[in-house]
């Protein structure tokens, strides 16, 4: 992948986000890759709804809304934002809203944003198995430690003396006898 296009995927990806355990991209960052105004991407959504099942595409709640504005600084409704909340598009969205939209520009960039996703995709289910040999690992240490410890103990009970007394070498003089 030439450097620009590797630029432009690591640009998608940092504007996928997850929520609602999926990953998804946000009606403005998808509107600004496909060069088209929110307002036209919204405006094509509306227009072919049944494009756009639940897991396809949602409309964000008002308290998700708010906590995203708190994190990516954008501007409060009244003040020269948007009025309503955004819809986050997932990754089947996000290619439907390209075909919906009909430019160019909108089709070569879904090839990114998809490139993106499965980049995303790959990259967790790399960790998750690095997730799991970590655990594995662990579990093996912890069955070694246990068979150190065993070892240790074992070493301990042959060091120490025998409890009983041995009896003494040589003349002894009886109890109560002293010279």
């Amino acid at each position: 992948m030439p450097r620009r296009q590797s630029a432009l995927a690591f640009s998608v990806e940092s504007q996928i986000l997850f929520l609602r355990r999926q990953r998804v991209i946000l009606d403005a960052d998808l509107a600004q890759l496909y060069g088209v105004p929110v307002k036209r991407l919204n405006e094509q959504v509306k227009r072919n709804q049944e494009r756009f099942p639940s897991d396809f595409m949602f409309q964000l709640t008002a308290k998700e809304d708010k906590i995203l504005r708190s994190q990516i600084a954008t501007s409060r409704a009244g003040h020269g934002g948007r009025r309503n909340t955004p819809h986050a598009f997932t990754e089947h969205g996000a290619i439907m809203a390209a075909t919906v939209l009909n430019s160019k520009k909108a089709v070569q960039m879904s090839v990114f944003v998809v490139r993106a996703f499965v980049r995303l995709r790959n990259l967790l289910a790399t960790n998750q198995r690095l997730a799991e040999k970590i655990s594995e690992l662990q579990d093996h240490l912890e069955a070694h430690d246990s068979t150190i410890q065993e070892i240790v103990e074992a070493i301990r009970q042959l060091m120490t003396p025998e409890g009983r007394p041995r009896r003494k070498i040589g003349f002894q003089l009886p109890p109560g006898r002293a010279n």
